[in-house]
């Protein structure tokens, strides 16, 4: 037993450096049963196959491709179909089959019946292309592998060295046959009863990668084949050591490939400790003072759950204790934008999409600035992004397009708002709005350019545009622009007795969604999460403030393919480049709080913090 576990346990290891150092491209892809696509090899060759496989039957002299016999017809022929074109690739990219000479190709033959004809007839076939076909010879050539009905190894050197072999895990080459071998191949069905869904049994996982590993040892390259052809299999395959990545798919699988670097976040840092809530007036009845309102743009269940393994299972988000579900819908379309949905929590009404804080006939929506400007309170709205995009211009604009970024940066001199925190700066300052910062100064805002200067502000109003370096995204360098910003709004608004309410939002967690890139959306909901970090600390030291974080929808329709918390290791897919209308959660903190359970519509949160503000 004791043997068994080291066993187990030493393999597991091998599986996991693997999973780090093997990586595959398309040129790791074999076409299965390629002559059934609608376009035969060419699908499989635009899409940058290594390998491609054609069935053949002998049939008057001629190679037919065809999975079985009833299927094959007489235009069919492998001349026709894979061997005149292969050549035609080979001479436009001048004694190459792909334009990169790093690439190559295989073309596997699987014999269905009779090799001992069908062979001498694959060679004379061949002929007229032969330094096309001869990659003993050649390295660029297309090397030309022998499957199906095959001879024995001991008769291998009967054929000329140009032909290859698909060897078998449990034969026994000598090694002038290995030589002859072009790569070893196994039903996986033979090995486990893993279907290809979810993982193998570690027992089964120990026994696929010893095969694959026999494999290497030979120094060949090792293909499972009648396996399932999904995402989940080929990242499985990849794990296990796995050279050939079988599918008749071959698009699917270059774009899954191709898309590895925007679909995949290793965290190259040991992570974060989240902040521990002291909970002391978590879900209390207590006064409620100030509220902070996190806004994580595009953030939903499946981006969090990205974040919080690629932090290697820690988020401060998981430290909520009160929770929610918010459904997102706008009033034109059950699909909504940062505008209406801001719109619905920033005003308790719903709205159609590009709408700013006016309701569907373009009336202008009373805010929770406005309203709580008549309980006294101070109000600082802070964007990781454009302060002027749809999110954050809710809380100080009223326009009846999204787009107006002028007319809403002029919106803040009617505005409640003290203090406004982001970019864009040129919509402050151009066309109509050149003397619009003459204007803002005159209304009691100080103007402040950088972080520095805004961190050494001692009261008042506070415009701070920063130049849009400054927001630029988090894996490009941004910094702690965030936390900056909300603890030093925090600070200034505190002095304020009758409390504050303030709006932060990590914008470009949805700039990761609408670009469908992984990595990008993880830093992004990293920087957002240790924000929230700071303000459960304030309200654990405050004692009267409620912290709220949610979203205003999810963006990308994120699905996770792989996950490792051990090793901060994520995979994901995109099923659009825009917004969903899946349901985004609530988290609540502080006094109050347990009255964001439950689901509701997202027009409930304005009803809810004022309600509370109102107790």
């Amino acid at each position: 037993m004791k043997k068994i576990l080291i066993t187990l346990i030493s393999l597991l290891s091998f599986l996991s450096t693997q999973a780090q150092t093997a990586i595959h491209s398309a040129l790791n892809g074999h076409s299965h049963n390629d002559y059934n696509q609608n376009i035969p090899l060419l699908r499989a060759y635009y899409a940058g196959m290594g390998s491609i496989e054609a069935d053949v039957f002998l049939q008057n002299g001629k190679l037919l491709v065809a999975h079985d016999i009833k299927e094959v017809t007489a235009n069919s022929t492998l001349q026709k179909m894979y061997l005149e074109p292969i050549a035609g690739f080979f001479a436009k990219h001048k004694g190459s089959v792909y334009p990169d000479q790093k690439s190559k190709l295989q073309l596997v033959i699987d014999i269905k019946e009779n090799y001992g004809a069908a062979i001498p007839a694959l060679i004379e076939a061949l002929k007229p292309y032969l330094e096309i076909f001869d990659a003993k010879h050649n390295a660029n050539a297309v090397k030309i592998v022998i499957s199906g009905d095959m001879p024995a190894p001991a008769d291998f050197k009967k054929y000329p060295d140009y032909i290859y072999f698909d060897g078998r895990p449990e034969t026994k080459y000598t090694a002038a046959e290995l030589e002859r071998v072009a790569m070893i191949s196994g039903s996986l069905s033979d090995y486990t009863k893993w279907n290809g869904k979810g993982t193998p049994t570690p027992q089964d996982a120990v026994k696929l990668a010893a095969l694959i590993q026999q494999a290497h040892h030979q120094q060949k390259p090792f293909r499972f084949w009648a396996t399932k052809d999904s995402p989940n299999t080929w990242i499985e395959l990849e794990k296990l050591g796995a050279d050939w990545i079988g599918t008749d798919h071959p698009e699917q699988l270059q774009h899954f490939y191709s898309e590895r670097a925007k679909t995949t976040f290793i965290n190259p840092t040991k992570g974060y400790a989240p902040y521990r809530p002291t909970y002391k007036s978590d879900g209390g009845l207590g006064k409620v003072k100030n509220v902070i309102l996190l806004i994580g743009d595009g953030m939903g269940l499946a981006q969090i759950q990205a974040a919080l393994t690629a932090n290697f299972g820690l988020l401060n988000l998981t430290f909520f204790k009160h929770l929610g579900l918010s459904r997102t819908e706008a009033s034109n379309s059950d699909i909504t934008d940062s505008a209406a949905g801001a719109t619905a929590f920033g005003t308790g009404e719903k709205t159609n999409n590009r709408y700013i804080s006016v309701d569907p006939a373009g009336k202008a929506l009373k805010s929770i600035p406005e309203v709580i400007a008549d309980y006294g309170m101070k109000t600082g709205i802070i964007s990781s992004g454009d302060i002027t995009d749809a999110t954050p211009a809710v809380f100080y604009a009223h326009q009846p397009e999204r787009s107006m970024s002028r007319e809403i940066a002029a919106d803040l001199g009617t505005s409640k708002v003290d203090i406004l925190v982001g970019s864009n700066r040129r919509s402050f300052m151009e066309g109509a709005n050149q003397h619009l910062l003459d204007t803002l100064a005159k209304k009691g805002f100080t103007l402040s350019r950088t972080l520095k200067e805004f961190e050494a502000a001692k009261s008042g109003k506070q415009l701070v545009l920063l130049d849009d370096s400054v927001t630029r995204p988090v894996k490009a360098g941004r910094g702690i622009m965030l936390r900056t910003s909300l603890l030093k709004t925090i600070d200034l608004l505190s002095a304020n007795k009758r409390g504050f309410f303030i709006m932060a939002e990590g914008a470009q967690i949805d700039y990761g969604g609408h670009a469908n890139d992984l990595p990008y959306a993880v830093t992004e909901l990293h920087d957002f999460d240790q924000t929230v970090a700071e303000a459960l600390r304030f309200a654990d030291q405050d004692g009267e403030t409620l912290v709220i974080v949610t979203a205003d929808h999810e963006t990308g329709g994120l699905s996770l393919l792989d996950a490792n918390a051990k090793q901060g290791t994520v995979r994901g897919n995109f099923s659009t480049d825009d917004h969903t209308n899946i349901m985004v959660p609530v988290f609540a903190y502080g006094p109050g709080a347990a009255n964001f359970i439950g689901v509701y519509p997202n027009t409930e949160i304005f009803k809810k913090i004022i309600r509370t503000l109102k107790r």
